[in-house]
Formats: C-alpha cells, structure tokens, sequence
C-alpha cells in the first residue's frame, strides 16, 4: 500500500524534506554535499507527490526541470519506490478507475494517457485487464446519456453526429460509437 506524502512528512519533519525556497536556492549554490542534493530532491518530490500522486517518470521530470544531479535523482527515486510512495502499477490502476468512470474515456484514451506519464506497458496493460469490450460499452451509454440530455430539441441525425463525434474524440472504436447510438437513438 503507498504512503501518503503527508504521512512521511509527519514522520520526518520538514527539517529533512526541506522547504521549497531553500530547496531551490541550494541546487543553484554549488555544493559538493551530496547529502544536500538529496534532501533537496527529496523535498521535490514530496511537494509535488503531497498534491496528487505522481508517476516515478513525472518526478523525474520534476527533478531534472530543478537541475537535480542524475545519481542524486535515481537515488531519491529509488528510495521513494522502495517505501511506497511511487508505485506506477498502483497509479496506473487508481488513474484507469477514476479516468473511466468521471470522464468516460476509451481504453485507447486511457492507454495514451498513461504511457504520456511514462508508465510502463506491462503496468499499463495489467490497469486495463478490467476494460473490456463489455465496460466500454457500458462508459460509451453513460457518455452518451449525460451529453444527449443537452440535445434534446435537437433533430436525431444532428444528435446522432455530434454524438459520434463525442465519443470518437474520446477514443470509443466505431462499433462501440454505433452501437450504442442505434440502442440510444433508435435507427
């Protein structure tokens, strides 16, 4: 189970975390202490793994934007991932739950939206097991649903178009788009 950021963070103190302006201040400063680099890569990381979590290729992103040396930045990742904080499988799978069920996306969608955080496939590939053929079907009828209640005075081939082009735009195959606008709209 991951830790949460704010928990480490009771636990350690903001001695060792480090606040973000001195955080900044001595990675510009040169410095030969490595100990330093750290707590500063530390203090990154969990700022910005305290308001949302984060996949290790986003920390890393955040870390190398702060000019943080490359052994000091494996080391405070591979730290965080030892202990729980970062875990892609986990992320991958909270990010697949959630992004399907509030803003009905496709596994295409879903599946681009992870690998551009930097998940790896097989973590990617074991979050989408769950989205079959089936729960796409059921996203894409939600979808559809929610949007057609704002369409209501509109003619059925306007409705069946812009509708299409929802659930396109959100990744959804053309059998499940025509599918589920015939069940909805009739032909």
């Amino acid at each position: 189970m991951p830790i949460d950021p704010r928990e480490w963070l009771e636990q350690h103190g903001p001695a060792e975390a480090g606040s973000a302006d001195q955080s900044v201040r001595q990675l510009s400063e040169p410095s030969n202490d490595d100990a330093d680099a750290e707590a500063v890569a530390r203090s990154i990381a969990l700022r910005k793994l305290t308001a949302r979590p984060r996949t290790r290729h986003e920390l890393d992103q955040a870390l190398q934007a702060k000019n943080v040396p490359p052994s000091v930045k494996k080391a405070v990742l591979d730290r965080m991932q030892e202990v729980g904080l970062v875990d892609d499988a986990s992320f991958a799978a909270d990010w697949v739950a959630s992004r399907q069920q509030r803003r009905h996306l496709s596994r295409r969608a879903l599946r681009r939206e992870l690998e551009s955080k930097g998940v790896e496939r097989s973590d990617i590939d074991s979050a989408l097991n769950d989205v079959d053929f089936d729960s796409e079907l059921t996203t894409a009828r939600d979808l559809v649903a929610t949007k057609r209640a704002t369409m209501s005075g509109l003619a059925r081939d306007v409705q069946y178009r812009r509708l299409a082009g929802i659930l396109g735009r959100r990744g959804f195959d053309t059998a499940v788009a025509v599918q589920v606008l015939n069940e909805l709209l009739g032909e």
